[in-house]
């Protein structure tokens, strides 16, 4: 199967009743090949009574297997990636580092992100560049630390996709350097 999976086999036909291959033989025998995403999902909630989790797990894996979803990508052509890390610092604190302008130019090379929208020590939603891409950051305050989670979507190519996920990836380990060294 392309990509990799959301989650086992053993783990999907326990809670299914069946495995991802067995998935695929039935959506395969409806005529999956041919419906778009939430018909799939709709149709495992409604005949097979899937929750709407596996439903979507079910779903995105035999897209993936079929060729028809490639990997950190949607059946839209576009792609998504993220990365996260716990960073040994108040939830405030890291999210100053990421909404605001001048602090995040101390980390993040290349700051193309205009602020959309905003939740203190919540979350921070951003245009990337031009707007044609979006950048959804969530921070989960873990006391002296905080979970800072990322995800850069509507990326129009595969190699793209991997680039930003480096890019993210490294930004993301000098942020965590920046504030646990202050």
């Amino acid at each position: 199967m392309g990509g990799t999976k959301l989650t086992s086999d053993d783990a999907v036909r326990t809670a299914t009743g069946r495995g991802f291959g067995e998935w695929g033989e039935v959506l395969d025998a409806w005529g999956a090949r041919g419906q778009g995403h939430g018909e799939i999902v709709g149709r495992l909630v409604e005949d097979y009574q899937l929750g709407n989790w596996w439903a979507q797990t079910v779903t995105v894996e035999y897209e993936r297997s079929r060729g028809l979803r490639p990997r950190n990508g949607g059946r839209d052509g576009l792609f998504t990636v993220s990365a996260s890390r716990t960073i040994e610092a108040s939830v405030d604190d890291v999210y100053k580092a990421v909404a605001e302008p001048a602090a995040r130019e101390e980390w993040l090379d290349g700051d193309r992100l205009a602020l959309r929208t905003s939740q203190r020590n919540k979350s921070a939603r951003f245009d990337w560049g031009d707007g044609a891409t979006r950048v959804n950051i969530g921070f989960v305050d873990k006391g002296t630390k905080t979970r800072i989670a990322l995800v850069h979507e509507r990326i129009v190519d595969e190699e793209t996709a991997d680039n930003f996920k480096a890019y993210w990836r490294d930004s993301l380990t000098k942020l965590k350097t920046k504030l646990e060294s202050s």
